[in-house]
């Protein structure tokens, strides 16, 4: 099995909802950390289980659409608590969606939201 990393980070804002969490309900700031990886048994003609260049393009375009903003502003939260879970299988998805089909067999993304909290959402090709 082969696997391919890359990493991103961002700056977005959000303030939890639906429960007493303290000052996590009011609207602030994390420097979120994506990590993706990817996995496949095969490689292309290449030597690669997707062009790193085209994934970079994919990963970058769909982390602007979070650089500064407030996610529980964005529609894909709507009536979600914007939490690291959530938050990881809204990027999963979305890149998975924007790859084309390959012989990956999984899509994984993990946010870190400081140096000890992070979640992960993985999702079989």
């Amino acid at each position: 099995m082969y696997s391919l990393g890359l990493r991103r980070d961002l700056v977005a804002r959000h303030y939890l909802i639906g429960g007493d969490w303290g000052s996590e309900n009011e609207l602030h700031p994390h420097n979120y950390r994506i990590e993706v990886r990817l996995e496949g048994e095969s490689l292309d003609r290449h030597g690669f289980i997707v062009d790193l260049v085209d994934l970079e393009s994919h990963l970058d375009r769909l982390i602007a659409r979070y650089r500064d903003r407030t996610l529980n502003e964005l529609p894909e939260f709507e009536e979600l608590n914007p939490s690291l879970e959530h938050f990881a299988r809204i990027l999963c998805q979305a890149l998975a969606a924007a790859l084309e089909p390959t012989s990956l067999t999984a899509f994984q993304v993990t946010i870190w939201e400081d140096e000890a909290a992070w979640a992960a959402y993985r999702q079989e090709a």
